[in-house]
């Protein structure tokens, strides 16, 4: 019989989706399942996108341009001069998703062995690219207990070698929500530019900053502009998950010729996707802070009430629809396991990702869980009783 390939063998399984099969079984059985567990928001698309959408007027669904429709990405250009992201839209590459400008970024600018440098918790596909590229990913441990604040230079330092080719961020960051400050972001910078590195920053939840301050974006980092190279999506802030438009930005014209190459081999990204999602840029400012609103209403919701249950501690996002809470339990596979097929209260159990999945530190992250504030806040509070009727009954539970 013939074997897998060793990359196949070594491809993580995603920590997100492993346990839809118990939530499709516990469904079967009659239970409501609440969706703590993925970033898939549950706010409409914009109308604009949808009637794009309807509005076709087309005879034939052609290939698009490898780098994206022109006119999408010079409309992208007014976009991010909102955000103070001066960049042309020869600058900017359409890509099939968020997921695509990350895989091409890392084929571009790495060869196999070479080393990334990511924040830990960070999202877990991330590994799965670099060992598609053939590239590894090397770990500096953020805390729960220190509110997921990046650790100090030294600690980047002690990972640094000739094979050391980049840092990757997440901004605002999936899992925990934490967002960088301005000193963190200057860290980063001097780091990037001492060791000439190339910093891959992903900023597809810039929308999401609770803050009060305005996010500090990697092109806004002076003397690395040939270094940095941006990630994005319109997934997340036009819920437009489904329609795989993401783009890469890069001021460095090398990396954009070599990315391109990728481009051309994949042919083209969506035709239907970038058709709403350039419509989606003429969506009303209502659109925008209505939005942001219900997710600053639900995070405070999710958030308070997390940390009522005995037990439970979450730290305050400042960004995304993410957080990280610890819980009292032995093991959250275990745990976010058996409220799957075990558990149930009121006719209804939850559903969310083991955090242990986003570290690639072994033991780290144990007794800890992602929750994605998605529902709707009345949602959310019956979510919040069955989590604690949950650890109550948990067999594995730890006591204080």
């Amino acid at each position: 019989m013939p074997v897998i390939s060793t990359r196949g063998e070594l491809m993580p399984a995603s920590p997100i989706r492993r346990l839809a099969p118990l939530a499709d079984a516990a469904k079967a059985r009659g239970i409501h399942v609440y969706h703590l567990n993925i970033g898939q928001p549950d706010l409409p698309t914009p109308q604009v996108a949808i009637d794009a959408i309807r509005n076709i007027d087309r005879k034939i669904l052609e290939y698009s341009p490898s780098q994206g429709y022109r006119s999408y990405r010079e409309k992208l250009v007014g976009y991010y001069k909102k955000f103070n992201i001066d960049v042309t839209a020869d600058d900017i590459i359409i890509t099939t998703g968020g997921s695509e400008a990350v895989l091409f970024a890392f084929l571009s600018c790495l060869n196999p062995g070479d080393e990334i440098i990511v924040p830990e918790p960070a999202y877990a596909n991330y590994m799965a690219f670099a060992i598609s590229a053939g590239a590894v990913i090397r770990t500096v441990t953020t805390t729960i207990d220190e509110g997921f604040c990046l650790p100090k230079v030294d600690k980047f330092e002690e990972l640094i070698n000739s094979r050391t080719k980049a840092i990757l961020i997440c901004n605002p960051n999936n899992p925990t929500g934490y967002l960088y400050t301005r000193k963190e972001m200057e860290q980063i910078r001097q780091l990037v530019k001492k060791y000439d590195l190339y910093l891959f920053s992903d900023e597809v939840y810039r929308e999401f900053v609770y803050a009060g301050t305005p996010y500090i974006s990697a092109c806004h980092l002076k003397g690395i502009e040939q270094n940095v190279v941006l990630i994005d999506s319109v997934s997340k802030r036009y819920s437009e998950c489904g329609i795989r438009i993401g783009a890469l930005i890069t001021k460095n014209k090398a990396l954009r010729k070599t990315v391109m190459k990728f481009c051309q081999a994949r042919l083209s990204p969506p035709l239907v996707g970038q058709i709403a999602a350039e419509a989606s840029l003429d969506a009303p400012e209502d659109y925008t802070n209505e939005v942001y609103e219900e997710y600053l209403e639900r995070r405070k919701c999710l958030i308070d009430g997390l940390n009522k249950i005995p037990g439970v501690y979450s730290p305050i996002p400042m960004g995304a629809f993410y957080t990280v809470a610890k819980l009292p339990v032995d093991d959250s596979d275990k745990f976010c396991q058996w409220c799957l097929e075990s558990f149930e209260y009121d006719g209804a159990t939850v559903m969310m990702a083991p955090a242990s999945g986003f570290y690639t530190t072994e033991g780290v992250g144990r007794n800890e869980v992602r929750l994605a504030y998605v529902l709707k806040t009345e949602d959310l509070k019956k979510a919040l009783v069955v989590l604690q009727k949950a650890l109550e009954a948990y067999p594995g539970r730890v006591l204080e």
